[in-house]
């Protein structure tokens, strides 16, 4: 264990010894006078040993406080430049925390314009669908799905998590190019057992397929449900804005206008005391304008 003595008794002592003068140490420390000789005397008594000497309207160090002023100078200037690294590392650095989904198609796709603005600002990405621990793991910001309510979060709004099924052109040409609603019920379907799907169905007047047990593969994460549909193997409830690329370049049709959602969204979130923290204030302005208004739920 180390026997350390009070480092903030350190501090001062090594201002006062610069200085050789307690007024000029209380006024860099913002201290007063009387509390810089009350921390030296608690040092001296500490070490048992004298550290300046007083002579009328002058403090004058020691040979004992000369040495210690030495190394003490050096351990602080050392820990000083430790904190300093520490800081450089923190502010040239963003660690964002997002879901599956919403790095595989949309946030990865992107960053790298983030990068280019700022090219003084590294990201570190990491996609999970737990909850991002802003303490133990260095998460700096996150992209969540959710209601917006995390307590000691500063949550923002990016867009709306709607849902609509869509499939592959050919999985749509091998039935004849035309799927109704009501054949959604003998259809393979893709994580049937998600919410989302019941909410469509009963949205679409759909009830009694709503409350039958619907055949299909479960996988974990739309990004997983999406890939799965593009190589044909069955209809997936999927967020068009998050797969508007696929959708344009003709890899996933839309089959119906009608568009659901359960009221989650996708925010950006980060402690409250952190919002005005330069990188991640520029990480957010990006982010929103990258993705502009939330979009509204509609065709197409």
């Amino acid at each position: 264990m180390r026997t350390l003595p009070p480092l903030n008794a350190v501090r001062v002592f090594e201002a006062a010894a610069r200085h050789e003068n307690f007024t000029l140490a209380a006024d860099e420390l913002g201290m007063t006078q009387a509390a810089v000789s009350h921390q030296i005397k608690v040092l001296e008594e500490r070490l048992g040993l004298k550290l300046f000497r007083r002579e009328r309207q002058r403090v004058i160090l020691t040979e004992t406080g000369r040495r210690a002023a030495a190394g003490a100078g050096r351990g602080l200037d050392e820990i000083e430049a430790a904190f300093a690294e520490l800081r450089a590392d923190d502010e040239g650095t963003l660690s964002v925390s997002t879901t599956v989904t919403f790095a595989n198609t949309w946030l990865a796709w992107k960053v790298g314009g983030f990068q280019l603005q700022h090219p003084d600002i590294a990201i570190r990405l990491s996609a999970s669908n737990g909850l991002a621990d802003f303490v133990n793991d260095g998460v700096d910001v996150a992209v969540r799905s959710g209601d917006g309510k995390w307590p000691g979060m500063e949550a923002i709004r990016l867009l709306n998590q709607d849902f609509t099924p869509m499939c592959s052109p050919a999985f749509l040409r091998a039935r004849g190019g035309r799927i109704e609603p009501r054949d959604l019920a003998r259809l393979p379907l893709i994580s049937p057992h998600d919410p989302s799907w019941a909410r469509w169905l009963n949205d679409a007047g759909l009830s009694d397929i709503a409350e039958q047990p619907l055949a299909g593969v479960r996988l974990d994460s739309q990004a997983n449900e999406g890939h799965a549909a593009m190589a044909g193997q069955g209809v997936a409830m999927l967020t068009p804005f998050l797969w508007r690329t696929d959708k344009a370049e003709g890899r996933l049709v839309q089959l119906f206008p009608q568009v659901s959602t359960l009221g989650l969204a996708y925010w950006i979130v980060y402690p409250e005391h952190r919002s005005r923290t330069p990188k991640i204030k520029r990480f957010r302005e990006w982010l929103l304008q990258e993705l502009g208004a939330p979009p509204t739920t509609g065709w197409p």
